[in-house]
This record gives C-alpha cells, structure tokens and sequence, in this order.
C-alpha cells in the first residue's frame, strides 16, 4: 500500500546499553518499534504499534542512562536531542536537580506514501492544518508535503524546525524533506519570531511548521497567511472541535466572540441574545484530522465548518481512506457533533457540576449562593482535578505560586474584585446559563468567559456584558 523507509533502526539501537539492545534484537518484530522508554529504577520497556513489551528483568541504572546521553546530540531547551542524519527522538525526563532520570527514545521514519490522501488539498496552494493525537504521524506528513512540494511542484519550500524533529539532527537536512530548506530555532518560544524571519528574509511560497501551540505562533501563522504564503502545519488537539474550544489556538480558525442581538433577531433564531460567533476569516482554510495511518477526515471549508458548529448544526465533512491498492477512496460525511442525541435533536443541558478550586473566596458564601440558585458545583482540593480556579484581585495581584500554577495547567481563572454576593452570585451567572441553547455552546462560553478573567464589577457573560482583559 505504501513504502515505509526505517530512518536507520541500527543508529537507534547502537546507542542503547547492550543488555536492552539484545532483547530488542530477539522481538521478531522489532524493525516496527515506536520507542524505548528507560526510567532509572524501573524495568525498560519497548512499545510497539500494537502491544508494550518489558525488555528483560533488569532495573535501569544511572549508568545505562549516561551510557545513552554520551552517545546522542546536546539536549536543547525542551528537553529533545537527536543522533546526527537521523530522523530520531530522544527526549529527557528531569528531577528538580535539573538531573537526566528518564529518556524516551522515539524511532524517526521518512514514509513515502501518506501524503497521497491529501494531496489535491496541499497542490491546490490552500492553508492546511493537520490534527491528531500524539504518535498518528502527523510530522511524518508534514515530511512528506515538504518534499513533495519541493520536489514535485518546484515551490520554494522552508521548513520551521524547532526541535529537529522534521529534518533530523545537524546541521544538513535528511533527504525525506528533499529540496525544502529548513531554518531551526534555537528555543522552541523563539517559534513565532523564525516564522517570521523566514518570510521576510528567504521569499519562501510554502511554510512547513510543526506543532502550533501559543498566541504568539497563531498570530504569526495569522501574519504569513495574510501576506499570500502557503502554510502547511500542526497544532495541539484531535478534531476542529478541540480548536474551537481552545482559546489559545481557537484564532487558527478564526477566533470565537459573543454577540449580543437584539430582541427581534433573537426571536427569528430562536436562540438567546448572547450568541457565539466566528470573529474573522480562519488562518487556514482547510483542517484535516489524521483518523490514522491510513485514514483521515477532511473539512475542506473550516469557515463553514465553524460557523456550523457554534450554530448547532453538524458541520460537512469527507472521510478519506487508502485501500489495499493504493487507492483514495472518499465519501461524503455530515460529522456527529457532541451535544446532539441519536434521534439528531439537541438535547436539553445537563450540566455537569463544576469543580472550583478557591483561593481567597469565601467557600461558605459561594456555596450559600450556589444553592440559593438551585446550581450544583464541588469544591476542589487539586489543581488537576479542578474546572475553575476562583480568586479575588488581591490575590491575583500578588501573583502566588498557585495562580501560576493554574496558568500553567491552563485552567480558566476568575478573579472577583472582592467576596461579597453579588460578585459571585455574577459569576455563577456566567458559568451556569439558563437558557435552551446548546450545552457545547454554553462550554465554550465558560471557556471564552474564563479566557481572560472575570472582572465581577461589569454585568454577567450571559447578557452580553463588557468583561475586562486581565
């Protein structure tokens, strides 16, 4: 169906301890290896497509892990080195030392073939952005889009490498990017900044970016796109849906804003007057959701798509598979959407009790106020198990170690200039609407109303009130 070229397996295996290079020698399926997992104290494993597997009965040592460092590239600062001419990974698991106590070794592959599905897409110039979860092969798409585009179509190709992770280790590119250059970056947050010297100063027609993940690197692709570039990329998240939710990366597919109508337009949609709604042309014009190797679901309008789903409506989609021979097969979808039911009506909202974790608000009150208004919510006592984090500005202002915490994990922060009621009872406002409109709708408001900070002073999310950026 398609031709897999090992990037080198034997470079890979030569640089583990001979003890685990033997046990991966005896798997009699041991050139289909994903990785190697090695975390001092703890038996070594090997992952395969379809099965782990510990190697043998002896724990890993400080030793077997220098033994790997000594014989691989420098690590940078997100933790990832390569093996020079290679398409392989290894990334570094530290303590609070700053000391290498774990490695993932992950087998780098050039495919030739994958980019057949959606090839039509990549020649017609549109923006293309490809989803998946992790280990799909979503950089080895990306490979080879590069090089067919390079090679095939004759276009001034530039590769934005941030952790040589497309291109290999070194400084000469590995053949499976043919012809496209490749500019790597020192840091990964200096990204958005190469992305941009990339178009100012080498007049590319196609930029390749891997993992699309900050504002700043939305905002850049947001730039190149303007200024009549082809890009081809990834970004963090399984399906279009996942972006949507995303304020971070929803500005990939045109940014998500609340509208307020007015009373006669409300009731020609019979929909509520605080609506969600696309706020600008998406950066790319097609989304293209890896399924897997040889599978994928394509939205070949993400305008429309968008549009579809913060209406209530399942957006059109085309499913694409490659069959034995070769073949791209296609068919025509209208893609199930999570809030619908079997019959294909919208369900009534059911929320789910949101899970706060307080810092500075009066628990008492909030759960006085909650009940009053008859809205169930559970007080956390873990960041990561927790949906709003709820604080007052004088907390926020300090900036302590448990609200950089939860900036961190990403969990939408509310900040109430003080602990009286109406402040609060505002905010539960916001988080638990009242109306008929869709429950996806209403958790992309909590996210969109959590985004930025709740500032209690301005009227609540659900009338369509000012809420003040922190």
């Amino acid at each position: 169906m398609r031709k897999v070229v090992t990037d080198d397996l034997d470079a890979l295996l030569d640089i583990l301890p001979l003890h685990i290079r033997e046990s991966l020698y005896q798997q009699p399926d041991h050139s289909e290896l994903l990785e190697v997992v090695l975390d001092l104290g703890r038996l070594p494993e090997a992952r395969f497509p379809h099965r782990e597997l510990v190697l043998n009965s002896r724990e890993v040592t400080q030793s077997d892990i220098d033994y790997v460092v000594s014989r691989i590239g420098e690590f940078t600062g997100d933790n990832r080195a390569g093996i020079n001419h290679t398409l392989h990974r290894i990334s570094a698991i530290r303590n609070r030392h700053g000391e290498i106590i774990g490695l993932t070794c992950r087998v780098g592959r050039a495919v030739f073939g994958t980019v057949k599905m959606i090839q039509d897409l990549i020649e017609s110039g549109k923006n293309v952005l490809l989803l998946g979860r992790p280990g799909i092969g979503k950089t080895t798409m990306l490979r080879e889009v590069a090089r067919v585009l390079a090679d095939d179509f004759k276009k001034r190709v530039i590769v934005i490498d941030t952790s040589n992770e497309i291109a290999g280790d070194g400084d000469i590119p590995h053949p499976a990017i043919g012809h496209a250059r490749r500019m790597q970056v020192a840091t990964p947050t200096e990204q958005h900044a190469v992305m941009i010297e990339a178009v100012e100063n080498h007049m590319p027609e196609v930029i390749i970016i891997d993992e699309i993940g900050t504002e700043l690197e939305a905002r850049a692709a947001r730039t190149i796109a303007e200024r009549g570039v082809q890009l081809v990329g990834t970004a963090h998240g399984n399906t279009l849906e996942n972006l949507i939710m995303n304020p971070t990366l929803s500005d990939l597919i045109g940014g998500i804003q609340t509208v307020t109508l007015g009373d006669e337009e409300a009731r020609r949609r019979h929909t509520q007057k605080s609506v969600l709604e696309r706020k600008a042309p998406p950066t790319f014009d097609v989304v293209v959701e890896i399924v897997d190797y040889y599978k994928v679901t394509v939205h070949p309008s993400v305008a429309e798509a968008v549009d579809a789903l913060l209406h209530g409506r399942p957006p059109k989609a085309e499913v694409r598979w490659m069959n034995e021979a070769g073949e791209v097969k296609r068919e025509a979808i209208t893609s199930p959407i999570m809030w619908e039911s079997k019959e294909g009506k919208p369900e009534k909202p059911t929320e789910k009790p949101l899970r706060f974790y307080l810092f500075g608000a009066n628990r008492a009150r909030l759960e006085q106020i909650a009940k009053e208004g008859r809205r169930e919510l559970k007080i956390a006592t873990d960041l990561r198990q927790t949906d709003i984090f709820l604080t007052t500005r004088s907390y926020y202002r300090r900036k302590p170690q448990k609200i950089r915490d939860a900036e961190a994990l990403g969990i939408p922060i509310y900040v109430l200039k003080s602990n009286n009621a109406t402040q609060m009872r505002q905010c539960l406002d916001a988080l638990y609407p009242r109306d008929t409109q869709s429950t996806y709708v209403h958790h992309l408001q909590r996210l969109l109303a959590g985004w930025r900070g709740f500032d209690s002073s301005n009227q609540s999310w659900e009338s369509g009130g000012r809420r003040r950026p922190r």
